[in-house]
């Protein structure tokens, strides 16, 4: 067994719906092991109905970390840069992921690739494979540097639901800050050659807009890119097992 969970699809925005109604974490199942991929402020006095294994985080903003303000129940894992961010947070169990190396984690591989998005919280995006398939998970994220190296041998591209065709980034001290649009990252998924792609941590346009008609612009996006492309939806399950 080898799947993912959406438990919430939701970025730092005050809109919710019933499709969107927490911060973005993911929950990977592998055998016994249950990881999650990060835990925002939603996630404050709900972590441990998750009953995660592990906990990776991808970095330090509130909508990502703050779900561990009070501690967690198991280990925590993110780069050095994250795990210092956070070192007034009363986490027992703190392990460093290094950048471009592979972390076995309860059967998992978890490689940490660094991307553009915030200069005072740094921001990660990880490769996360078992024997049945891998993906790329990055919530967050303004640039990708060399997409065909970060994403080669990637199945599914799980990416930033911000904004759909128009960035919203901006340059500060030489490197890009923000989100880059779901079209942009659809373009790096075909020079990688991926043929799926997820959005999560959707912005206020996908969580009060129309569903129907939001999901027919994400996928014609991905048709122009040969890209079968969708937007996630808190509860959603992928399953690489099939």
């Amino acid at each position: 067994m080898f799947e993912l969970t959406f438990l919430g699809t939701r970025g730092e925005i005050e809109a919710r719906s019933r499709r969107h109604r927490r911060h973005s974490s993911a929950l990977v199942r592998h055998g016994g092991a249950r990881i999650m991929i990060d835990c925002g402020a939603d996630w404050l006095d709900r972590v441990r109905a998750i009953a995660p294994t592990a906990i990776v985080l991808t970095h330090a903003h509130p909508d990502h970390a703050a779900g561990l303000a009070k501690g967690a129940p198991c280990p925590v894992y993110a780069t050095n840069a994250t795990v210092d961010l956070l070192d007034r947070y009363p986490i027992g169990d703190r392990r460093k992921i290094s950048l471009a190396r592979t972390m076995m984690i309860g059967g998992v591989k978890f490689k940490a690739i660094a991307v553009e998005h915030s200069i005072r919280a740094p921001a990660v995006g990880y490769r996360v494979s078992a024997k049945a398939g891998a993906f790329f998970y990055v919530p967050d994220i303004a640039k990708l540097p060399d997409p065909a190296s970060a994403l080669r041998g990637v199945d599914v591209y799980v990416g930033d639901g911000a904004t759909l065709v128009r960035p919203l980034v901006r340059k500060r001290n030489g490197r890009l800050i923000g989100h880059a649009s779901i079209a942009e990252q659809l373009g790096w998924c075909a020079e990688a050659r991926i043929r799926h792609a997820i959005f999560t941590h959707c912005g206020s346009p996908i969580v009060r807009g129309d569903a129907r008609v939001l999901n027919a612009m994400v996928r014609q996006l991905g048709r122009e890119q040969g890209i079968d492309a969708r937007i996630a939806c808190d509860g959603d399950e992928l399953d690489f097992t099939v």
